[in-house]
Formats: structure tokens, C-alpha cells, sequence
């Protein structure tokens, strides 16, 4: 059984299509951006794989959109949730929901830039 992937991306997608391209032994289930027009749903969708565009603007609080974001997630009950270019701070509210489950691409020179609160 091969592990069910949500991927949350907002803009180009290069990561998530690295992720597609290396074949890797994965379920993509869903692709979810926080920007209607991101690119990286273009591709998700020229691949076959189901898109969500969830658009962050319309909530006036962070936590707000996050508890959106959270629940559509959990509709595709993933095994793993991978921000690949996701360029949003997650609310700690949500990453608490989804403990042991959230991988974080982080594309970058360490430990010179290492993002915030990094473990």
C-alpha cells in the first residue's frame, strides 16, 4: 500500500513537480493551493491529479483559513501532508492537527536561512 499524499503549494509548483517527475512510490490524492491561479495547479491538473484552490484572501484571520484549509485536507485522508512551496506560516493550531504528518520543503542554503522556528 503506497502512502496518500496531499501536496499544498502556492505558486509555480517546482518542487511538487520534482516530487511527480522522481516517480516515487506515493499516492498524490489532492493538490491544494492557497492561490487560485497558482501554476502548480495547472500542472496537477495536466497530470491527472484532483486540485483545490482555497483562496486565503477571503478570511480576515489566519486561523480562519487554516481551519479550511485543515478540513479539506482531512477529506482526502492523507497519510502525508507535503508543503512543497507553500509559502504560508501555518497557524500552530494546525500544525497540531496534523502532528508526525507534515513534511516541509524548504528549498535553501542552511544553515544560513533555516526559515522560522526550525527544528
Amino acid at each position: 500500500m503506497s502512502c496518500r499524499v496531499v501536496v499544498l503549494l502556492s505558486g509555480r509548483g517546482s518542487n511538487f513537480q520534482a516530487i511527480v517527475e522522481a516517480k516515487l512510490p506515493i499516492e498524490i490524492i489532492a493538490v491544494i493551493s492557497n492561490r487560485p491561479q497558482a501554476a502548480g495547479l495547472a500542472f496537477a491538473h495536466e497530470h491527472g491529479l484532483k486540485t483545490v484552490a482555497l483562496d486565503h484572501t477571503v478570511h480576515a484571520e489566519r486561523e480562519a483559513f487554516d481551519m479550511q484549509l485543515a478540513d479539506e485536507i482531512e477529506r482526502h485522508q492523507p497519510d502525508l501532508v507535503v508543503l512543497a512551496g507553500y509559502m504560508r506560516i501555518l497557524s500552530p493550531a494546525f500544525i497540531n492537527r496534523f502532528e508526525g504528518r507534515l513534511l516541509n520543503i524548504h528549498p535553501s542554503l542552511l544553515p544560513m536561512f533555516p526559515g522560522l522556528k526550525t527544528h
